[in-house]
């Protein structure tokens, strides 16, 4: 394929020694027997284990001409074609969801359009889009039925700027780092704020649905981790012949080439566009209870199916995984320092990564939900949790199924502590199991976003002064043993967590991102 090669500096080894393979740049003679060289050293790279992006040209052109008749072609296609079209089209994502593709970006790319020439930056659009979200959540805290109707337009108001943004950027070539993190950051902000939003409005009402708001989060939480977890897992094998993660992606393009396959698939699995825009239908025609009710249903069968599909692949699969995706499942295990310490103690028991994490998850929420709240039993789970999931994270995660361990443990610690609030009786403990999960979880998807912008995990004094997952477990059935027949000093020891890890982990998270310089990595946001 014809066009410049950049490489990631780990490539450029590869890139090294497929140049030196390749027949001469510069020499006349070789162009002409060799018109394609950008080719043949792609397929190099490919050959040696390189993943090759190898993007579409559409309508470009892009030749390498041999002769004087070559370069006057040449230059005739390129005069022939329609930049500004081509821009337009390109600020639009290739694979968008459904609702994204028809109902948002055939006009929300002009929207851009309009953006670029009056100077304005994708971190602008995106600082409004949040603003129009939180000012959607407020609009669903009153309670009343005008207010539902307007946070539901606000929300679809909110979801054509978040794609605006991105559209922006691509259109006017503006990537930053900031912009990435704010853009990703930002999804994930707006869309737990309209829970909180829709609990509080309810809640006037009479009708509490906190924990139906909480349960809506975690799941969305876990099921995205099972996303990054699986990608991360397999982001070098897209590359090797043969491999599982290869096939996987053949198989889907002969689904996709059946035409109404694609859409469905991406709808089934209720993406960003959907998932907002059934929020937004429902919240101004229902209630908070049936907003919640559906997203939970709905999102619960959309993981169930790709996560089913996930697994297959992965028992199907041959070898281990490399070193680079054995260290982004240590980064987003987030085992802190009891769990380390419990690896080196159980290393050499013979329970594989997925059971360890499995059993260990299985019995903290078990107990938890079945013992009396404010017992030492869960305190006695949890530490066996620690004990178990510190088998998990005992060795590299290169298994077949290892990538399934952060998910795991996720749903570990967060359903822990909504189980514990929600049982607890007290007032408002819910609602700070709320903020709680938010803030953790506000540290998890960081990581993520570390990880994707090639800088590593999060410092390991950040994590340890966190606790890790096994410690905030650990601390908060220690909390509910020691407060919950306190009342509301329960609800006030689980706000003073939040806000202390939501303030050491947003500083440190800022003051990375800000000055960091990692690499401008463009968020597409989640997969259609």
């Amino acid at each position: 394929m014809p066009g410049a090669l950049t490489a990631q500096p780990e490539a450029r080894p590869a890139l090294a020694r497929a140049l030196a393979a390749a027949p001469a740049l510069t020499a006349p003679a070789a162009a002409a027997a060799e018109p394609d060289l950008t080719g043949t050293v792609a397929d190099a790279l490919d050959a040696d284990g390189v993943a090759v992006h190898r993007p579409a040209l559409g309508t470009l052109v892009a030749t390498v001409p041999a002769d004087d008749d070559a370069r006057r072609e040449a230059r005739a296609a390129v005069d022939a074609v329609d930049d500004e079209a081509v821009r337009l089209r390109s600020a639009v994502k290739a694979h968008d969801g459904f609702f994204t593709t028809f109902f948002i970006s055939p006009y929300s790319r002009y929207i851009a359009r309009w953006c670029a020439r009056r100077g304005l930056t994708p971190n602008q659009v995106t600082t409004a889009s949040l603003l129009t979200a939180l000012i959607a959540a407020g609009c669903a805290a009153t309670g009343e039925r005008g207010g539902y109707v307007a946070a539901g337009v606000l929300l679809l108001v909110s979801f054509v700027l978040d794609c605006t943004d991105g559209q922006l950027a691509r259109y006017a070539l503006k990537y930053s780092t900031m912009g990435a993190w704010l853009d990703a950051t930002f999804d994930r902000a707006k869309e737990y704020a309209f829970y909180a939003g829709l609990a509080l409005g309810a809640a006037r009402n009479g009708d509490d649905v906190w924990t139906l708001a909480l349960a809506a989060m975690v799941l969305m939480t876990c099921r995205h981790v099972v996303d990054f977890s699986f990608n991360e897992s397999n982001v070098e094998d897209t590359a090797a012949p043969g491999s599982t993660a290869r096939t996987s992606l053949a198989l889907s393009s002969r689904l996709d080439s059946v035409g109404w396959t694609v859409w469905a698939r991406r709808m089934i699995i209720l993406p960003i566009g959907e998932r907002w825009a059934m929020i937004a239908v429902l919240t101004a025609a229902t209630t908070p209870r049936i907003v919640f009710w559906a997203l939970i249903a709905g999102c619960a069968f959309a993981a169930c199916y790709t996560t089913a599909g996930r697994l297959l692949r992965s028992v199907k699969r041959r070898g281990a995984r490399s070193d680079r995706a054995a260290a982004a499942l240590a980064a987003l295990a987030d085992s802190g320092p009891l769990a380390l310490l419990a690896g080196r103690i159980t290393r050499r028991l013979p329970v594989p990564a997925p059971a360890a994490a499995l059993l260990g998850a299985a019995l903290v929420l078990a107990v938890a939900a079945t013992a009396p709240v404010g017992g030492w039993a869960a305190v006695a789970a949890a530490g066996g949790y620690a004990l178990l999931s510190g088998r998990a994270v005992a060795r590299p995660l290169k298994g077949p199924l290892d990538w399934f361990v952060p998910p795991l443990l996720r749903a570990a610690e967060y359903g822990t502590v909504l189980v514990l609030a929600a049982r607890s009786d007290v007032p408002q403990a819910v609602p700070a199991a709320f903020g709680l999960v938010a803030a953790v979880a506000y540290h998890h998807y960081d990581t993520v976003y570390r990880i994707r912008g090639g800088t590593g995990a999060p410092p390991a004094w950040l994590v340890r002064l966190t606790g890790g997952h096994e410690g905030r477990t650990l601390l908060v059935t220690v909390l509910a043993a020691l407060l919950v027949d306190r009342g509301d000093d329960f609800t006030l020891a689980l706000t003073a967590l939040a806000g202390a890890l939501a303030l050491v982990v947003l500083v440190e998270s800022i003051r990375f991102w800000v000055s960091s310089g990692a690499p401008a990595v463009h968020d597409e946001g989640e997969t259609a």
